[in-house]
């Protein structure tokens, strides 16, 4: 636990009020350790991306790990793809077909990350409004994968994700990462093209795998201008 609630509130560019009325509001990762709150630096980041908060790209920032180049998001979903009518009725069954959907190396245990995707949505759901949720494992080196993937299902049905606004979700972004600087990197990344109006307006309208990736480009382009 590494950050103080002054070091949570410059890292999300919020006031310590906020952070601390995030606290009593119990909606955001906090931990008290002899009688002050303190925060772990990538839990906080995941949960301020997953709820679209806009942090800035720099908080992503990890000097001590390897100088190899981050994927763009669209590279990362042509490698996870696009599938459309996801089959379930509950959030068990439908992660449960998404897994076996997943574009996986054949030494991946499907059952064993179908758990890990569960016991992350019992700890808080990934559900980040508007129909959408971000299932992925908590601790992304769990699987010992060396592709990242982002797989975008469409699901036959919507689903109660216990999402904050009462939306069912209807939508997934599934990310599967080597490394937790690839995983929140992802994240970051996936959380701005959300905020993109054409690629929002895609994948609401469930739009065709070529319109898809079309406004994709389009955002992540307009993202580093």
């Amino acid at each position: 636990m590494n950050l103080s609630v002054k070091d949570a509130a410059r890292l999300l560019t919020v006031s310590e009020k906020t952070i601390y009325r995030w606290i009593k509001q119990d909606i955001v990762p906090a931990y008290k350790v002899h009688e002050s709150y303190r925060f772990n630096r990538a839990e906080l980041l995941e949960w301020a991306t997953s709820r679209r908060m806009g942090v800035q790209p720099e908080a992503f920032s990890e000097p001590e790990t390897s100088a190899t180049p981050l994927p763009s998001l669209a590279e990362a979903l042509e490698s996870g793809g696009i599938f459309y009518r996801i089959e379930g009725t509950t959030r068990e069954k439908v992660l449960a077909d998404t897994v076996e959907h997943l574009r996986l190396p054949d030494e991946v245990d499907r059952d064993y990350l179908y758990r890990v995707l569960l016991a992350r949505e019992k700890i808080a759901s990934t559900a980040v409004g508007d129909g959408i949720a971000l299932p992925h494992p908590r601790n992304p080196m769990l699987l010992h994968v060396t592709r990242p993937t982002v797989t975008l299902c469409f699901l036959e049905h919507p689903v109660d994700f216990a999402a904050l606004d009462g939306r069912p979700v209807r939508i997934l972004f599934t990310l599967i990462a080597p490394t937790l600087r690839v995983h929140l990197h992802l994240l970051a990344k996936l959380a701005f093209a959300l905020k993109n109006r054409g690629f929002y307006q895609r994948i609401q309208q469930e739009g065709s795998r070529e319109e898809i990736f079309h406004a994709l480009r389009q955002a992540e382009e307009e993202l580093i201008r």
